[in-house]
């Protein structure tokens, strides 16, 4: 079944894990045309060989930044007309710190890239996604929903992108416009690998374990289960579903 036929998307973090997968996952479904987005121009053209799709488009930018947001946009109107689905995937970890002695400067950082890139995207998408309708999905975490010793930074933006989302919902819906959120447990990719060093240096295997006893299914979650979900949530299987948390958590926060 082609559930996203003659659909368009742009997608943020677009040469990471997830996004990588859930460009795969929406090129099987007949996705018709398919933005990139990444800082990490390499990255992207990397992930446009493994591909392999002339439907696969990539732009540079840094989506913290407004005139970089309004030219990915343009972009996407220029190759496809349209935009139909957003996943607004864009994410750093930051440092593993204390909150007194967390840097201001990667706090900063964080929150620009985690959640100010969130508002700017919907702030340049939205007078285009008027016309039509469409889904946006963004990617917080388990720590949106509950807090973590010494990520601070993290935390804060994946809480704040929840009130950003309930905003759009609402603002969105007279135009058919549906935002959600996805909440991943801990994910098998390097982000992951970051974290887990930076709370056990020199030993990320005992922080994986401890990660995944925290888990009541005993593991990280997979890039393409997280694809899954967005799919869904791109879909017209979820055309009624907006302003919700997503939660694939494996009972993380049960």
């Amino acid at each position: 079944m082609m559930r996203l036929k003659n659909q368009t998307a742009i997608i943020t973090g677009g040469s990471g894990s997830i996004g990588r997968a859930t460009a795969k996952r929406f090129l099987n479904e007949g996705a018709e045309g398919i933005l990139l987005v990444d800082q990490d121009a390499s990255a992207l053209k990397n992930v446009v060989k493994s591909l392999e799709s002339d439907r696969i488009k990539t732009f540079t930018a840094d989506v913290s930044k407004a005139r970089d947001t309004e030219k990915y946009i343009e972009k996407a109107i220029r190759e496809f007309g349209r935009i139909d689905i957003f996943f607004l995937n864009a994410g750093i970890e930051g440092v593993v710190k204390p909150l007194s002695e967390y840097p201001e400067d990667i706090y900063d950082k964080v929150m620009a890239v985690n959640a100010k890139s969130v508002w700017l995207g919907m702030k340049y998408a939205f007078p285009h996604m008027k016309k039509h309708g469409g889904s946006i999905i963004i990617n917080s975490s388990v720590a949106g929903l509950q807090g973590t010793p010494e990520v601070m930074a993290y935390v804060t933006s994946k809480h704040a992108v929840i009130g950003s989302m309930r905003v759009a919902a609402l603002e969105g819906a007279p135009h058919n416009i549906r935002v959600n959120t996805i909440h991943p447990s801990p994910v098998d990719n390097r982000m992951m690998r970051s974290l887990e060093e930076g709370f056990s240096p020199g030993a990320g295997g005992d922080a994986k374990q401890n990660f995944e006893k925290m888990i009541p299914l005993g593991r990280y979650a997979e890039n393409d289960e997280i694809a899954e979900l967005v799919l869904f949530l791109a879909s017209d299987e979820s055309k009624f579903i907006t302003g919700s948390t997503y939660v694939i958590d494996g009972g993380m926060t049960s």
